[in-house]
């Protein structure tokens, strides 16, 4: 076996820029089918390259909240009403005061608002359970470690941010495993209490310790920077800021100055490049045993961007396949699945994860001995 090969684990902006290729896909189409092979492969994807640390185990959540999300999609269809022709339910409407005239409360609902809500709502669902294949399969970590210098302290809550959900999932686990083991109370209303205050107290604490070790060590910290770097970096970041916003503007409205598409885009991003790396200047930190970049990260990261650009070209080049209409059944091009299947390829590309070392110390003969 290969040195690429070995159990590992794979460079978090790999894993992350698979899955952001993968949610791209699912924001550029409402095909339920297209959708639900999306998250069929994210699925398949965290099974099978999914490691035995704390923050594997919050993909689940992320799947709880797709549901949610559907569920309430839909109810909101119901509520407000969409228009059709296929009346499912015939329920009343209840007038509004002219105020919040375009509204309507209730109504017959109908099949295409039905459909038009899940097809939505099968889309958001599907972002959200990519990026939780991310967070599933990418170490937070080490996510921060590959943070450029200029952006350390932007990708330190990003980082934070994002693993907010893993650490409330393994809290929940431990919270629940404690109160297993004494007992006590079982009902719905107090169950839920003393599982949610426990909960939120040790997710408080863990953010207060992170708080403090980051703050130990320095980080935010930019100490020997004279007011005329302070000048210069913020002058470059912002001269590319608005660069970029009047380049993108520009590419998009056809009536603009084409000198302020293209050419202003390019020149907003090489300042703001000039902005990051002077800010970067600023910032000494050192680099233990760096994140290696080996063919497996580079297979992953191109079956992600494949995977994007066959949403785009789907999206542009067959609109009535990735927007069906509501009174047909919806169809899917090869081309759509030949995306997904690289994309799918290209995370079973990685290697196994590495087990933790806690899971490799343990005796193997433990079975044997609570047999005897």
């Amino acid at each position: 076996m290969s040195a690429a090969r070995l159990p590992r684990d794979l460079h978090p902006v790999a894993w992350w820029v698979w899955a952001l290729g993968l949610a791209a896909a699912a924001s550029l189409t409402t095909n339920p089918l297209v959708l639900l092979t999306v998250v069929a492969v994210a699925a398949l994807v965290v099974s099978a390259r999914r490691s035995e640390q704390p923050w594997a185990r919050s993909f689940r959540l992320y799947c709880w909240m797709g549901v949610v999300i559907v569920v309430i999609r839909v109810a909101f269809r119901i509520l407000f009403g969409g228009g059709g022709e296929i009346v499912l339910l015939p329920l009343p409407t209840v007038p509004l005061p002219d105020w919040v005239e375009g509204f309507t409360l209730l109504g017959p609902v109908t099949l295409e608002s039905l459909l038009a809500g899940l097809y939505d709502g099968l889309r958001l669902a599907a972002i959200v359970i990519c990026v939780g294949a991310a967070n599933a399969l990418a170490n937070p970590k080490r996510l921060l470690r590959s943070v450029p210098p200029a952006l350390y302290e932007v990708g330190t809550a990003l980082v934070v941010a994002v693993t907010v959900l893993p650490q409330f999932a393994d809290s929940l686990r431990r919270v629940r495993a404690a109160q297993a083991l004494r007992g006590g109370e079982s009902g719905r209303v107090r169950g839920l209490r003393r599982l949610l205050v426990p909960v939120l107290e040790d997710a408080l604490e863990r953010s207060l310790a992170l708080a403090a070790g980051m703050d130990a060590r320095g980080y935010g910290r930019a100490a020997g920077l004279s007011p005329a770097d302070r000048r210069r970096t913020g002058a470059l970041m912002l001269g590319g800021l608005l660069g970029i916003c009047v380049g993108t503007y520009a590419l998009l409205d056809r009536t603009a100055p084409r000198l302020l598409a293209l050419p202003m885009l390019g020149l907003g991003v090489a300042v703001a490049v000039a902005g990051l790396a002077s800010a970067g200047q600023r910032v000494e930190r050192t680099r233990y045993r760096p994140d290696p970049w080996r063919w497996p990260e580079l297979v992953v990261m191109a079956s992600g961007v494949v995977a994007g650009a066959t949403g785009w070209w789907v999206s542009t080049h067959q609109v009535a396949l990735a927007y069906p209409a509501l009174d047909a059944w919806p169809q899917v091009s090869g081309v759509a699945l030949a995306g997904l299947l690289v994309a799918l390829g290209g995370g079973l590309c990685a290697p196994p994860p590495a087990v933790p070392r806690t899971l490799r110390e343990l005796p193997t003969d433990v079975p044997e001995a609570v047999a005897a």
